[in-house]
């Protein structure tokens, strides 16, 4: 038996993505056409913004809530969340949630750690940027981080809500990522994050002038392991 996973999604493409690599990667250690359980629940993307926008992350929190209650209503064991921006509200979340969590900054930074990286370069919205989320994470790993300029960030940022949330993803994006990822480089990053979960379907990391750390499907390897655990699950995966 394999744990229930709790999918709370936020953004289509990116929830999509994460699920997708959890049932295509699982029967390589299950069995053919195997996978753990999995349910998921979201709010249009629109509520989150409004409050989002208007940095409340109370409100936030209250949607992220709302679907694990309803997740854990029919059976969900533990839930993950790939959306990299709202886990600003996790320490909310996590407080009053009715199921354990894992924190996708936390696959992130073990998968970073094992490959001998120390400084990431963070690329997602511009609240995830310029905010706590992964500073606080990638420093329990002894991991240092830097973001775009700020001119960068604008338009990483824009492109993200014009393009790539709606399933958009120009070539000329593309490519300009790699110049955001080239100037990371020179900075003295040895990797990049892809911190919005809608990136790496843009970002192809064969032609990426850094080592990239798919912040989706890393949290989807990380739920499969931990739907395979038998020992219970670990409410936040961070170091101290």
């Amino acid at each position: 038996m394999t744990k229930h996973v709790g999918i709370v999604a936020c953004s289509a493409e990116g929830a999509a993505l994460c699920y997708r690599t959890l049932c295509a990667e699982a029967p390589a250690v299950m069995g053919e056409h195997l996978h753990p359980e999995v349910s998921m629940h979201t709010h249009p993307l629109a509520r989150y913004m409004t409050h989002i926008r208007a940095g409340d992350w109370e409100a936030v929190a209250g949607l992220m809530l709302s679907s694990v209650r309803k997740l854990a209503a029919i059976g969900a064991e533990f839930a993950i969340c790939p959306d990299n921006t709202i886990h600003q509200a996790w320490p909310l979340v996590t407080a009053a949630s009715p199921l354990p969590w894992l924190h996708i900054a936390a696959a992130v930074a073990a998968a970073a750690e094992q490959k001998g990286f120390r400084c990431l370069g963070i690329t997602g919205t511009r609240y995830l940027m310029t905010g706590p989320v992964y500073p606080d994470v990638l420093g329990r790993f002894g991991i240092t981080c830097q973001i775009p300029n700020e001119a960068d960030r604008a338009k990483i940022d824009g492109i993200i809500f014009r393009e790539l949330v709606n399933g958009v993803f120009r070539e000329e994006s593309r490519r300009w990522f790699n110049t955001v990822f080239e100037k990371l480089k020179a900075r003295g990053c040895d990797a990049v994050v892809l911190g919005c979960t809608e990136i790496p379907l843009l970002v192809d990391p064969h032609d990426c002038p850094l080592p990239t750390l798919d912040s989706t499907r890393l949290l989807a390897r990380a739920a499969l392991q931990e739907a395979l655990r038998a020992d219970g699950v670990v409410d936040k995966p961070v170091r101290k």
